[in-house]
């Protein structure tokens, strides 16, 4: 290595460690100085000569990642300590007796947790759920494994330019899917702001880079016009005497592609793209006070929109986030929404739960903090919980919003939107949950799926008769109780399948078969069933078919079994080696992995692919391989989930092809217009329409068309022309959820 990289090398390190100093503002002492010091020249042996992806010294990254814990989470010297020695117990000699040795249990605990973490999500794992759960198991110990994990997941978001381009769609599914929402729950959301653009950066780059150019060559006259918007807003509060910061934003990169695939609009229709935030200086027991009194100049200067109001000082929500939004009509017809909020609050907006540690970095105890904790652990309690299942509850609950409902006594219980009677039984107690009878809602009877609302009065009937029943799990949305009946469900299927094993033994007896495990395998096969468990559930249960079970018995011994298991399989190539889709005789158009192989696949019919469109395969567990788009609403959790059941894939040329695309129209109903749309695409176009379906509404109208296409740019040509028709709002491209 050159002098000169060695010199640049020490130079960009002794720069992140001045920064990292710095941020050690006057609340660190002397000691906590001298602590990092040390926690820095370990990691530079640690880590001497490694170097990341991108080119950089290894030891950057540690670095790096511990001034995000500090500047942007708030944290203090103990986290930034155990940030920068994170990756040292599981990259180099050093053990986990060597830090607590050098820096105490506290640091050692934490380096421990991120250690074990670092391992769950192994690039090679077949399936990310388990390790997942385990993960979790960590927030019991110290929330600020996760903390500084959040930190470090940034920081390789940032950086994600220097991975190939596979990984790169793999870790922003990740990101999105669990670390996203997990930012969002503990209230970080600058963070998980952040990370979500990130994410979609590398999952769906052209939207991305569409979103984006059209936000910069709109910012400075948005800027022009939140400046306009504020300005009577500042002066009116400035002659009451308020003390005040105010700040103009644009909405996100994500957020805004979420209200264009929610409200199914273009990127102009967002009308709420412009935000303002009012941080008030006011003492702890004026807040509330200050906040309604700004709301109501607010409201005296600009029209609100009722529906878009959000009180959460009244009602914070459980990551104790409080502020008051509301959304009002601006000038020249624009919306934008208002943000109110006091000094502390804003603190608590940007820190999250995180804020409990920014003065002091000792064990806190916080009530909903202690709470999300426990709902964890008892979602993880059980031993038979499927493991993806848990993931999607848990994914559900990190991002659902709160209602907030009563026992007969007047106790508050903070559930999920959404929420059932069966819910709030199991969060009064497990075993209320599971003898649920029946329940009342402010006095009155109701049905066991009702939804809950804020300010409901429940009271639960129970019976020492009842049991959980299948149809309850389509009733509930919190982990804890779709756990719970899982779980019970699953102990009475066993006990089922336990005497129904018993009863098919004696069954295969009497038709002469042995039931040897061969069989019984073969018999599964034979029943289509997807396991033996469920073959001897059903014959518990007493729904297996004699006659086809005399059926197998006569089979027994010849090749009919074999005619069974074959009768699915075809040949990934033919004799050319042109591999075909199923029931096709197409050419090939698309090949697979790193060597492009020729193999067989299906098109998936949720987001329907066709030439152009970016896309991957996905290795089923029953059909092979199915071709999904990148932008797929499924992409994200088989990304995240299967990620080594996820291969590459690209458009080849071959000869000319048709393919169905669903394109989902919106607009102003004018007369004569679907004879205008229809008219473009078949006769100016040329473009069979394979069928339409319109239908208008109080001036509006809403529409679908499917149309045969050739590839992408020929339906992005056909999309582009029906925008132009006379009360065309918005042309986009329709996918199944």
């Amino acid at each position: 290595m050159s002098d000169e990289r060695i010199a640049l090398d020490k130079k960009m390190i002794l720069e992140r460690y001045r920064a990292l100093i710095h941020a050690l503002d006057e609340r660190s002492t002397a000691q906590d100085r001298r602590m990092v010091r040390r926690a820095v020249d370990l990691a530079l042996d640690a880590h001497k000569g490694v170097r990341r992806k991108t080119g950089e010294p290894y030891v950057l990254h540690p670095l790096e990642v511990a001034l995000i814990v500090l500047q942007e989470i708030g944290l203090g010297p103990t986290s930034a300590t155990a940030a920068i020695l994170h990756d040292v117990v599981e990259d180099s000699d050093y053990t986990l007796e060597d830090i607590e040795r050098l820096f105490g249990e506290k640091i050692a605990r934490i380096v421990d947790g991120l250690t074990k973490i670092k391992g769950v999500f192994d690039p090679q794992a077949s399936e990310q759920a388990e390790n997942f759960r385990k993960m979790l198991l960590t927030l019991g110990d110290d929330v600020r494994v996760i903390l500084v994990k959040l930190a470090d997941r940034l920081h390789n978001m940032r950086t994600l330019d220097g991975m190939p381009e596979g990984k790169q769609a793999k870790i922003a599914s990740e990101t999105l899917y669990i670390y996203a929402p997990l930012a969002h729950r503990l209230g970080l959301y600058n963070i998980k702001t952040e990370l979500e653009d990130l994410s979609l950066k590398y999952t769906e780059p052209e939207v991305y880079r569409d979103i984006e150019r059209r936000l910069k060559a709109s910012v400075a006259s948005e800027y022009r016009f939140l400046k306009r918007f504020s300005a009577p807003i500042r002066a009116m509060m400035e002659q009451e005497g308020l003390k005040f910061t105010l700040k103009e934003r644009t909405k996100s990169i994500s957020s805004i592609r979420k209200k264009m695939i929610n409200q199914g609009v273009s990127f102009d229709e967002v009308y709420d793209k412009f935000a303002i935030r009012i941080i008030l200086d006011t003492d702890s027991d004026q807040e509330k006070a200050a906040i309604w009194k700004v709301y109501s100049i607010v409201a005296n200067l600009y029209r609100p929109n009722p529906e878009r109001m959000r009180d959460w000082i009244s009602s914070p929500k459980s990551n104790g986030y409080e502020s008051l939004h509301t959304t009002v009509m601006g000038q020249d017809g624009h919306w934008v929404e208002v943000q109110i909020r006091s000094r502390r609050m804003d603190e608590q907006a940007e820190l999250g739960m995180a804020s409990h540690w920014k003065y002091k970095e000792e064990e806190v105890v916080d009530n909903r903090l202690e709470s999300w904790i426990k709902m964890i652990r008892e979602a993880l309690e059980s031993p038979d919980s499927n493991a993806l299942e848990f993931v999607d509850d848990f994914k559900f609950n990190l991002f659902s919003d709160d209602i907030f409902v009563f026992t007969p006594k007047g106790e508050i219980k903070t559930l999920p939107k959404g929420s059932s009677p069966l819910d709030f039984s199991f969060e009064i107690h497990t075993d209320i949950g599971l003898r649920t009878l029946g329940a009342k809602v402010n006095g009155k009877l109701v049905q066991l799926n009702y939804k809950l609302r804020s300010g409901d009065q429940v009271e639960i009937i129970t019976s020492a008769k009842q049991k959980p029943k299948e149809e309850w799990l389509h009733f509930v949305v919190t982990s804890k109780a779709r756990t719970k009946i899982r779980a019970s469900l699953q102990s009475e299927r066993r006990s089922v399948a336990e005497r129904g094993r018993e009863i098919l033994e004696r069954k295969l007896n009497f038709v002469k078969v042995k039931p040897s495990e061969k069989v019984l395998q073969d018999l599964t096969n034979f029943m289509e069933l997807p396991d033996s468990q469920e073959l001897f559930y059903q014959a518990g249960m007493e729904l297996l078919d004699n006659e086809k079970l005399r059926a197998f018995a006569r089979e027994q011994g010849g090749g009919f079994l074999t005619q069974i298991r074959n009768r699915w399989r075809r040949p990934a190539n033919d004799a050319r080696g042109e591999a075909k889709t199923p029931g096709a005789a197409q050419p090939t158009r698309l090949v697979f992995g790193p060597e492009e192989q020729a193999l067989e696949y299906k098109l998936s019919p949720c987001c329907n692919p066709i030439p152009g469109d970016a896309v991957f395969g996905f290795l089923t567990a029953s059909e092979g391989i199915k071709v999904h788009r990148t932008d797929c609403p499924n992409a994200i959790a088989l990304r995240s989930r299967f990620a080594s059941r996820v291969m590459s894939a690209r458009w080849i040329s071959a000869e000319v092809s048709e393919f169905v695309a669903v394109l989902r129209v919106r607009g102003i109903d004018t007369v004569g217009l679907v004879n205008k749309v229809t008219q473009i695409i078949s006769n100016d176009l040329n473009v069979n329409i394979r069928s339409i379906n319109i239908h208008g509404e109080g001036g509006l109208f809403e529409g679908s068309i499917t149309v045969v296409v050739g590839n992408k740019v020929h339906l992005q040509n056909i999309m582009q022309e029906i925008r132009k028709v006379d009360g065309v709002r918005s042309v986009e491209r329709h996918v199944r959820e």
